[in-house]
């Protein structure tokens, strides 16, 4: 079973190389310039695409915050539609973990 497992791993690597020693795979591609289109944008959308195109850093900022807070609120909100339909997932004095 081991020697098979490391046939498989061994074709693995071997065909995960094969397209870079393709013809096709042509040479690296170093100037490679990633911006979103913002011509037909507007709002909330036209900043966020901005923003990514001009300060990386920052728009990594606001996609970190607003992934927290909307996870934060998702709980919350689900905390209290679980309340409401009688399921408490607090901790309790008779609950105990094993």
């Amino acid at each position: 079973m081991k020697k098979m497992l490391t046939a498989g791993g061994l074709i693995t690597a071997l065909l995960s190389l094969l397209p870079a020693w393709a013809w096709a795979a042509g040479g690296k591609a170093t100037d490679l310039v990633v911006v979103a289109d913002t011509r037909a944008l507007h709002g909330l959308n036209l900043y966020l695409a901005t923003l990514y195109n001009q300060n990386m850093w920052l728009f990594a900022t606001w996609a970190v915050v607003l992934t927290t807070v909307l996870g934060v609120l998702l709980g919350v909100i689900m905390d209290l539609i679980m309340s409401r339909i009688g399921l408490d997932l607090g901790k309790s004095a008779g609950h105990v973990e094993h």
